[in-house]
């Protein structure tokens, strides 16, 4: 594990003539024996003897302190105990010798904090709990102290009690308290902490911090902006260290590694929070398969144990694939369903609204499979689908049954000649009952609301109990050959990044970047589980001159913005990649939780407020003069538009 630190001995040794310092084997030593340390002390350094969750019917006899928040109380003979560990069950004495201990546990609110001293014991026959792990033991008291009292609280810490996201936010350290979100922060801490040991220990990363206060990136998100004191001149928060990374790797640190905070000022979106983490990853002399490695055995070795084990290696898909078959870039691949082209079956269709389409540049006709629609779909069901393909594609979709006796039940089924049914039925493998969604157009949109139907039809059916996504199961997926670039959807004859700037052209493809740029695929690479991004990640462009020409004469950037770049590239930039595990989505998936924000301990609301202490705030213009900023007041036309 250490042995980068032998080699590092006996270089010096040989260099000098003299043995090393001592200072690197009592580092060395004492670093194996922290590694070796598995079992943690949960107890030490503090005022209790152990945790309400780890007595058990091995402890019986013993002496314990424990310290916690009062669970419950019932009639006055016991209480339970809670604290981040679990659940134990106290025996309030009632002899009158304990009068005070009595009246301490007795009169104490629910959730107030106490000490308690005793002795476990056994509980009586027929009163064990099965259901707890501390069921077949209680304490029985002997001295009690209330270390602070509760006052009443805005709602239960129980997990079955419906609270809103608002009330949580607003009380998060209350929150906090419950048993699923103690389970989640704890396993996501265990989580990088194996990350960590992966990485530094077993693969020799280094560990370095990288500045928040940057300048402005060309590209990509929104930043937020941090004034300075020097008049006009403002910070920006980066929504990653990519540049930082990339000249960590021109510094020949080799390979760097981060549980980096990013920062995107994106607005309200349900996926995202205005700040979040990354485990952030740079490599140099490295290819797009040895980064897909490195994250397999990566999350293979960090996987939590209460899990189904993760299967290496990944399957991969091309960009082009993922969008032909389930219409997105980020593919659910726990269920079937994927997209069909049916174009060649219907050339000689007398279904106008398909004529039409196959007559038009890039234009094909698609279809899926839902797989007992007509007993699970009802008629609103079939309406709202087409009413969203037309608000938001502008596109037409065509619903087709097939009835017991093989015939079609839909609005052109007098139009479907029997040759183009029986193809249909042997494409799309259709069964009775199924129902099938046809659509035309140019070939990304139709895809593209397929994609989307898919996933709705996925959720309606689940809905009327139908099991198409093994909640249990981790579905994972490399997405691989991205283009380059893509059109700006402001201006579609500019193009702008589809990953970043800094990302490779495919070698295959470099010739045509001076040429026709938008067919350049890149070294690009997303790892999608169960159709979310989870990662993301490019080989670099690490020639000065190659990066400089993609920021000028394809983006049309400004490269003074980037001149420290461009000079580190120019002073013997080694070739480098990375990736970026987004660690907040990672965890919800993981955790099963319904937002990032159940990952997150202090996360922002959807409108990315603090509702706990009601950040972002007003300061006053005494406070922002040596700032040399004044704050511009919306009119109330403005305020009204905003809500």
């Amino acid at each position: 594990m250490f042995c980068w630190l032998s080699r590092l001995f006996r270089d010096l040794s040989r260099s000098t003539g003299r043995t090393t310092q001592p200072i690197w084997g009592s580092l060395s030593r004492s670093l194996i024996l922290s590694s070796q340390r598995s079992i943690p002390e949960l107890s030490s350094f503090v005022a209790r003897t152990n945790t309400c969750g780890e007595l058990r019917s091995s402890h019986l006899g013993q002496e314990v302190t424990l310290c916690g928040w009062i669970q419950y109380r019932r009639q006055n003979i016991f209480l339970v105990l809670r604290d981040f560990h679990g659940l134990v069950q106290v025996v309030i004495p009632q002899d009158e010798s304990a009068a005070s201990v009595k009246k301490i546990l007795c009169e104490a609110p629910v959730e107030s904090v106490v000490q308690v001293s005793g002795t476990v014991i056994s509980r009586p026959p027929g009163q064990e709990n099965p259901k707890m792990p501390t069921g077949e033991i209680e304490i029985k008291v002997k001295t009690a102290k209330l270390l602070n009292s509760c006052k009443k609280l805005p709602f239960e810490i129980k997990d079955f009690v419906k609270k809103t996201e608002t009330l949580r936010l607003q009380y998060r350290y209350l929150d906090l308290r419950g048993a699923q979100m103690q389970y989640n922060l704890r396993l996501r801490s265990q989580m990088v902490m194996k990350m960590r040991e992966y990485l530094c220990n077993l693969h020799g990363f280094v560990d370095i911090e990288t500045p928040t206060l940057f300048k402005r990136t060309p590209g990509g998100a929104k930043e937020f902006v941090v004034p300075s004191r020097e008049p006009g001149k403002f910070y920006s928060l980066p929504q990653s260290p990519q540049q930082f990374k990339q000249l960590l790797m021109v510094g020949g640190l080799d390979r760097y590694f981060q549980v980096a905070r990013c920062y995107r000022d994106e607005g309200s979106r349900p996926d995202r929070q205005p700040e979040f983490t990354q485990i952030d990853i740079e490599m140099s002399f490295v290819d797009q398969t040895g980064i897909q490695s490195l994250i397999e055995g990566l999350l293979q070795y960090s996987w939590p144990s209460d899990k189904d084990p993760v299967m290496v290696p990944f399957p991969s898909m091309t960009f082009a694939e993922a969008l032909a078959n389930y219409g997105t870039d980020k593919p659910d691949t726990r269920f079937g369903m994927k997209i069909v082209d049916i174009s060649d079956m219907f050339r000689n269709t007398e279904i106008g609204y398909l004529q039409d389409a196959l007559s038009k540049p890039q234009g094909t006709i698609k279809a899926i499979c839902i797989p007992e629609g007509a007993k699970y779909l009802k008629r609103n069901d079939i309406e709202s689908i087409r009413k969203f393909a037309v608000d938001h594609f502008n596109q037409e979709v065509l619903p087709v049954f097939l009835r017991a006796n093989r015939s079609w039940n839909s609005p052109v089924a007098k139009f479907i000649m029997e040759e183009q049914g029986l193809g249909l039925i042997r494409l799309l493998e259709i069964q009775e009952e199924d129902v099938v969604l046809v659509t035309a157009g140019e070939n990304k949109k139709a895809c593209s609301l397929l994609g989307k139907l898919r996933l709705e039809c996925a959720d309606l059916l689940e809905a009327r109990g139908v099991v198409l996504r093994d909640p249990a199961l981790f579905s994972f997926l490399w997405v691989v050959d991205f283009p380059l670039f893509l059109p700006k959807e402001e201006n579609p004859q500019e193009l702008e990044s589809a990953h970043h700037p800094f990302t490779a052209p495919h070698p295959s493809d470099i010739h045509l970047l001076y040429t026709e740029p938008q067919k350049v695929r890149s070294q690009h690479y997303d790892l999608v589980l169960n159709g979310s991004e989870v990662g993301g990640g490019s080989i670099r462009i690490h020639n000065a001159e190659l990066q400089r020409y993609v920021l000028a004469a394809v983006l049309k950037e400004d490269v003074k913005l980037l001149s420290h770049l461009l000079q580190a590239l120019d002073y013997g930039a080694p070739p480098h990649g990375g990736i970026a595990l987004g660690l907040d989505r990672l965890m919800c998936l993981v955790t099963g939780a319904p937002s990032i924000r159940d990952v997150i301990a202090f996360p922002k609301s959807f409108r990315g407020h603090d509702l706990m202490s009601n950040a972002p705030d007003s300061i006053t213009p005494e406070e922002l003069k040596p700032y040399h900023i004044q704050v511009s007041w919306p009119t109330d036309s403005a305020k009204k538009r905003a809500r």
